[in-house]
């Protein structure tokens, strides 16, 4: 079996960024220790720290890197210094402009609290047994895209419009692939809309449905996003796989991730239609959480979700289901354990810098993790 060589980009980006991705790299580097692959990782400029040094959010040598790479591993973009609403040019225009021009257009966004942190979400223990969702996102459409975004000045006072649109080929490709993935799962897709006031939210349930009869052991319902507010927190458990657009993703994830007791748990790929040299979707992995900059350079970040991210890698983009699972069970070992970073230890002092949560999670990974076999999947492509 030919030994692989993976070439990762890691854009560390702003505020905790920085500290979540080294500590992820480290686990990378445990990774490969423990097995034949060789890894090749390059460090570029993304977001805020972007514009302060080339004036651009995404600098064309990122963009280049990215493309040219198996995988990208993304911190956090943004932060204060770069909020003033009148700036031209923002952090998170990187991000935007980085995910259309890869092509990625799905955002997969699993959620599945740990037994051990029930106690940490602020729901009560019933709501959260058997919790396992996995949310689609629409990635590269809607209102965070659409035409014309713009202000104007009107009577004497400034008016601002955003467009949400959506075309029929970009809500087929979402349906797509969340039937298809349902069929990994417990078979069932929710797809959330506001198709009673929306007419883009129409035409998503318009198209989910004509997509869904080539499904029939697929189970459809749809929801209304603000339903969808209220059920997430009532009843998650009747949830498996949820699909809906960029904007209603945004939200209800971050809304999801209480489930779990922090946004700092959770993990994320970004996937499209582009495939990495070894016949792979080339993809961009990222936890859901932000910058954080209250807490940036103290060194108590929670690395879970980007850690967890960078099992997403390995599994999606280079082929490793072992590494992704030997990642997971370590991260399921420690917190079983007890481990806990400052956004989730009920007590402060009993808290776990970034550095020591990456430390207990690389001793609990195995001694030893088979390498893939990734020219069987390329010969199948």
């Amino acid at each position: 079996m030919e030994t692989m060589k993976a070439q990762i980009i890691a854009l560390p980006g702003d505020g905790i960024g920085p500290e979540v991705v080294a500590a992820a790299l480290e686990v990378l580097a445990a990774i490969g220790a423990r097995s034949a692959v060789t890894f090749t990782v390059e460090t570029a400029l993304l977001g805020g720290c972007a514009i302060d040094a080339t004036g651009t959010a995404l600098p064309a040598t990122t963009l280049e890197a990215c493309l040219a790479a198996d995988a990208v591993l993304l911190g956090a973009v943004g932060g204060p210094k770069w909020d003033d609403p009148a700036a031209d040019v923002r952090p998170e225009q990187g991000l935007l402009g980085l995910r259309q021009a890869l092509g990625l257009y799905a955002n997969l966004r699993p959620v599945t609290p740990h037994p051990a942190l029930i106690a940490a979400s602020p729901l009560r223990p019933e709501k959260l047994a058997n919790v396992d969702l996995l949310v689609l996102r629409e990635l590269t459409g809607g209102i965070y895209f659409g035409k014309p975004r713009e202000r104007w000045q009107e009577n004497g006072e400034w008016a601002a419009r955003d467009t949400m649109v959506y075309t029929q080929t970009e809500i087929r490709r979402m349906a797509h692939l969340a039937f298809q993935t349902a069929r990994t799962r417990r078979g069932k897709v929710t797809s959330v809309d506001k198709a009673n006031v929306l007419e883009s939210s129409r035409l998503w349930r318009q198209t989910v449905i004509e997509v869904a009869a080539g499904y029939p052991d697929v189970l459809l319902e749809h929801v209304l996003v603000d339903a969808m507010c209220m059920h997430l927190l009532n009843r998650p458990a009747d949830f498996d796989l949820i699909v809906t657009a960029n904007l209603f993703g945004d939200i209800l994830t971050d809304e999801a991730s209480m489930l779990t007791g922090s946004l700092g748990n959770l993990p994320s790929a970004s996937l499209g239609e582009g495939q990495n040299r070894l016949g792979l979707p080339r993809g961009l992995y990222e936890p859901i959480h932000g910058s954080a900059p209250d807490i940036a350079g103290r060194g108590i970040a929670n690395p879970i979700g980007t850690i967890l991210s960078l099992a997403m890698l390995l599994d999606h983009s280079l082929g490793w289901p072992e590494a992704a699972t030997a990642i997971k069970n370590a991260v399921h070992q420690v917190l079983t354990a007890g481990y806990r970073t400052a956004d989730l230890a009920a007590e402060p002092d009993a808290a776990l810098t970034t550095a020591q949560m990456k430390t207990a999670i690389i001793e609990a990974l195995p001694g030893e993790i088979p390498s893939p076999d990734n020219t069987a999947k390329r010969k199948k492509k």
